[in-house]
């Protein structure tokens, strides 16, 4: 299933982000990779030093890999997430009820007014 937020449309070519995050007993963590509109991927994998939910390590990736994006200069992304609840809870189609949550989502939004350009998180 995809779910995608039309913010913006851009002729310029975006950058693609995919994230995942994950949590067993051995620990969570993130992969990340970054694709620059030239095609070359950055990838990034995050072991965390702290433990998290499953759908805590899938915003941490989220969030982590838009401050890269940023890092990096990238001003117009399309992020995308295997987590159905966190592409639906980002396009504000559910409501986040955990604390922890809703602070990923203020996160969310503060890095989405830093990147210029922020089309769309979809469910890939």
């Amino acid at each position: 299933m995809t779910g995608t937020i039309q913010e913006e449309v851009s002729e310029e070519r975006p950058w693609l982000l995919h994230v995942d995050g994950s949590s067993t007993a051995q620990g969570s963590g993130a992969g990340i990779v970054l694709t620059i509109p030239q095609g070359d991927n950055m990838e990034f994998a995050v072991k965390f030093e702290f433990k998290a939910s499953n759908n805590e390590a899938e915003y941490e990736a989220l969030v982590l890999g838009m401050r890269m994006a940023q890092d990096v200069g990238a001003s117009h992304l399309l992020a995308n997430s295997d987590s159905q609840l966190i592409v639906k809870q980002v396009n504000g189609e559910y409501n986040a009820k955990e604390e922890s949550i809703v602070q990923y989502l203020q996160q969310i939004e503060e890095l989405k007014n830093q990147v210029q350009k922020l089309p769309a998180t979809s469910n890939s």
